[in-house]
């Protein structure tokens, strides 16, 4: 979904028609043929007033690429360290939602499920393996193929947040409705109708248009296609996640509540992280569908990078709100590593050497299930 990112140096200096980028993948050709230094406007080039003079200006040159090597290391990081962290946090909530059988758990948990074929999907294949590895010697169907599973996995992370809000807005404005209507199975089939919903929303976007190889303004479809995205993962969202947040607060308020829960805490966290940090890619989406080319003008080409960047660092800051916020989910988390490092630890001990017992986590009946 993240188009638009560092060219990789192995490429030859020759650019074709068929050299683009792919339409959602986190880097592109559009760097293929220029040299690896910095191109800034000069006094006889376009200016910023003939860039507004005409919808799209013809420049020959192909906007370089900024940012250089830049954005493949920060996703080299983003995946080592946000995939693990991915990981740990699925393996908590799953226990969490175990043990308590609340829905926020299995939202959280489903929420993170998508965060980590976000990962997988954009981060890994996208840009390092697709982009990096094989340095997008791909065929097109295999990239229009999976322009399907990268919009699919965030309409799903996005949709789920929506879920997680509607529930904590039931779960304290309508209480005994909320008692009587919630289930682990009603929950479970909720969040399968969800992630059905965002594979089959996610088709159209075969015909997604990569944003470098569009010489020319945006057609009608690519503009409906364009709209529909900026619209189903973010304008809907955000105005459920302001309305039902607002009415959350508001009646935290008419109960004289000085505090929010930890719940109603984590809702408020992930909404509002996702808010203000995929805002900079639809405004620069918008940006360059009505104003400027990014092939063209490398400031549009930065800031569609930079943003990129960010809206990636929604799928790996979640584990720390978490923390943050709830004690239950830190001692989940610590329990887990216990778990995996004690293995570790009996089969790096020598043959014969006696290994002290585990003890069992305080406030737990012996025998008890974390």
């Amino acid at each position: 979904l993240l188009t638009g990112s560092a060219g990789t140096p192995q490429e030859k200096p020759q650019v074709t028609q068929d050299s683009g980028p792919r339409s959602m993948g986190l880097i592109g050709q559009h760097t293929a043929g220029q040299p690896w230094v910095t191109l800034l406007p000069t006094p006889n080039g376009s200016g910023l007033s003939q860039e507004f003079e005409s919808r799209w200006p013809e420049i020959p040159e192909r906007s370089p690429c900024v940012a250089g090597v830049i954005p493949v290391i920060y996703y080299s990081v983003l995946l080592g360290l946000g995939l693990p962290v991915s990981l740990l946090t699925a393996v908590a909530l799953a226990r969490l939602a175990t043990r308590t059988r609340k829905p926020s758990y299995y939202y959280l948990l489903a929420l993170t499920a998508s965060d980590i074929i976000t990962q997988v999907v954009i981060v890994f294949a996208g840009f390092l393996l697709q982009g990096a590895v094989l340095a997008r010697q791909v065929p097109q169907a295999v990239v229009r193929t999976a322009n399907i599973l990268e919009f699919a996995a965030n309409h799903a992370s996005v949709w789920i947040a929506i879920l997680l809000t509607v529930d904590r807005y039931s779960a304290l404005c309508h209480p005994l409705h909320h008692r009587a209507t919630s289930s682990p199975g009603r929950t479970r089939r909720a969040i399968a109708a969800v992630l059905s919903a965002a594979l089959l929303t996610g088709i159209p976007f075969f015909w997604w248009l990569d944003v470098w190889r569009e010489a020319d303004p945006p057609s009608t479809m690519d503009e409906v296609l364009k709209w529909g995205h900026c619209l189903t993962v973010y304008f809907i969202p955000c105005g459920v996640f302001l309305v039902t947040n607002s009415a959350i607060i508001h009646q935290l308020r008419r109960r004289g509540q000085p505090r929010v829960g930890k719940s109603t805490a984590i809702l408020l966290g992930v909404t509002t992280l996702f808010t203000l940090l995929w805002a900079p890619r639809v405004f620069v989406m918008l940006y360059h569908m009505y104003v400027a080319p990014v092939h063209r003008d490398w400031r549009v080409h930065l800031a569609l990078d930079v943003a990129n960047m960010v809206a990636m660092l929604n799928t790996a800051v979640n584990f720390g709100l978490y923390c943050f916020v709830s004690k239950t989910f830190r001692a989940t988390v610590r329990q887990v590593i216990h778990d995996v490092y004690l293995p570790c630890t009996l089969a790096s001990q020598p043959a014969g050497m006696a290994v002290k017992p585990v003890m069992e986590p305080p406030g737990l009946p012996k025998g008890a299930e974390v």
